[in-house]
Formats: C-alpha cells, structure tokens, sequence
C-alpha cells in the first residue's frame, strides 16, 4: 500500500468500522506479516530481531493468493499462534482487500472465501458470590485511593462494563440518582448501563476525595494519583492486585471477569438472555449465550422444585 492508500485505510476503519487506535495497531501489523510472508516466505516470521519488517503494499497484495492466504494463516497457527489470532488476521486481510477492491485498486479479494477457523467456545472465568464481595470491599475506602478503587471494582461489577468502557466514563455520564450511566462501547455505539445502589453510593464517597487526587482538572470520572485520567491497563492492575490479596486460588481475575461475573449472576437470578444482552452491548444474541452454561445449576434447582418425579 502507498502511504495514501494506508492513512485513506486507517482512516476507513476508524470513522466507518469504529475501530479503536489498538484494533488499527493490530490490523496494520497483520497486513505488514502477510505482506512480508508473501514476498520471502515461512522465513518471514523468523527474520532477525532489529530488522524492519517491510510494510504492506498493493504489489504484495496484488500477488498474493487463495492458497497463500490459507498457507499464512496455517503458518500462524503451526508458529504458536491461536485460531483466534489466526481469525483476527484473516479479518484484517479481508477487510483491506474489500476496501482496496471498492476503490478499485485490485479486482479480487482472495481472503474472501478462505474460511475462519473454528474457535473453541472457551467457557469464561466466573466469580462466585462470596467471592466477589470479598473483591469489593477489599479496598480501603479511608483513602482517596481506596475510595476510588471500591467505586472503580463496584461500577464494573454493577453495570458489567468494559474496562475501555470505565476508563472512558465522564462525571456528566452518571445519573446517581435514577441508577444509570451512559457507556460508549466498541465501534462508539452508545447505550446505558445500570448502576446499583452500592455502586451509587461508593462512587459518591469516591467524588467526595476525587479532588485530593491531584486536584484533576478533567471530568473522566476515574483518576490517578497525580489526578490524570486512569488508563485501561491502570484499571486491569486495580482489579488484579486486588484479587491477588483477596482470591489466591484464582488463577487470572481481570475487568473481563467481573463482567462475565455480571452476566452469569444475572442469568441465575432469573434475568432475560436478552435483557442482558442489552446490558452488555452485545450486537448478537449468540456472543451472549456462552453465559447460559452457568444457569444449568439453577436449571436443575427449578426442576427438582417443579418436577413431581424430580
């Protein structure tokens, strides 16, 4: 690809597609390994360290392949990678092909028909809760710092938000008193999430000593210590340093666990699969239902109940 062609690119996938600068990190990366994959080979993933890796290109692309796209995404796998990850580059090539194509740069799209591949349903790491209330009161809401930590653990566990999601929330996004908050999600679709009454409450005890933080001049509604904006990667170390004190036996507790954790607890106490898609974001019902496994045990409770034979 031209320099051009590659910002016309980026540009596509972040006003049309809604994608994240780490999502357009990621897609470039996958066409530059395609692109150097289709002009030296296997070899190109083994190239000394320090040594650029060459960029994508229209002659690259141009050249390559139905075969070569299945031989890339075989080589990713057999070379460590995940069929998650392998899928992720075939979405990269497929979407640069579809937009080179409309602009009619190349007539064909190889990656078009190559098929996914399958992707396990791996069943998500969920909290119990016993566990989780120990997670959120582990902070020390004496501290500023504490305070912020029990309103930062309460809001993801209450509204079962993304971690990206928090770190976006501004102060003006929060209705306490009605319970909501406004989220903007993946690709900047809006919707409004819940806030229970314990996480109305921590939050409102956070604000009281936001202003201790650095005396932040901003309104996102998360801070630092020095009263900058908290990051996503700042919230996942908030989450995981509490459950290293709080939930040893787990082996990996993240922001994601606390919204599989929402999910799951909502399913059990009896919410609609569709009440909580709405709550989650999800576009389509099935990225949901993985959390239906976790209902079986209440499925049961409600059929020895019900069943006279049971």
């Amino acid at each position: 690809m031209s320099a051009i062609e590659i910002l016309l690119f980026v540009n596509y996938l972040k006003t049309e597609r809604g994608f994240s600068r780490h999502t357009l990190r990621a897609y470039m990366n996958d066409l530059d390994q395609f692109c150097d994959f289709v002009q030296r080979g296997a070899a190109a993933f083994a190239h000394p360290v320090g040594e650029p890796r060459p960029k994508a290109s229209i002659e690259a692309l141009r050249q390559a392949t139905r075969t070569e796209v299945r031989a890339f995404l075989a080589h990713v796998q057999t070379t460590g990678g995940t069929a998650r990850t392998a899928a992720r580059k075939l979405a990269s090539l497929r979407a640069a092909y579809k937009f080179l194509v409309r602009r009619g740069l190349l007539e064909d799209n190889p990656a078009q028909s190559v098929k996914s591949p399958k992707l396990s349903r791996e069943l998500p790491e969920v909290l119990s809760i016993p566990e989780v209330t120990a997670l959120l009161e582990a902070p020390d809401t004496a501290t500023p710092l504490g305070a912020r930590d029990r309103a930062l653990l309460e809001t993801l566990y209450s509204g079962g938000i993304r971690a990206a999601e928090c770190a976006g929330l501004r102060i003006g996004d929060l209705d306490l008193g009605r319970g909501v908050m406004r989220v903007l999600g993946k690709r900047n679709k809006e919707r409004i999430a819940q806030l229970g009454s314990f996480a109305a409450k921590a939050i409102e005890t956070y604000l009281a000593a936001r202003g201790q933080l650095g005396n932040p001049d901003h309104d996102l509604l998360f801070v630092n210590h020095r009263g900058g904006p908290l990051t996503t990667r700042s919230i996942q170390r908030v989450v995981e340093r509490y459950a290293r004190a709080t939930l040893p036996g787990r082996r990996e507790v993240s922001p994601h666990t606390l919204r599989h954790t929402f999910a799951t607890h909502m399913l059990n106490g009896g919410a609609d699969l569709r009440v909580v898609q709405e709550l989650l974001g999800h576009e389509s019902l099935s990225s949901t239902q993985i959390y239906t496994h976790v209902s079986i045990d209440r499925l049961k409770q409600v059929y020895h109940d019900a069943h006279p034979h049971a």
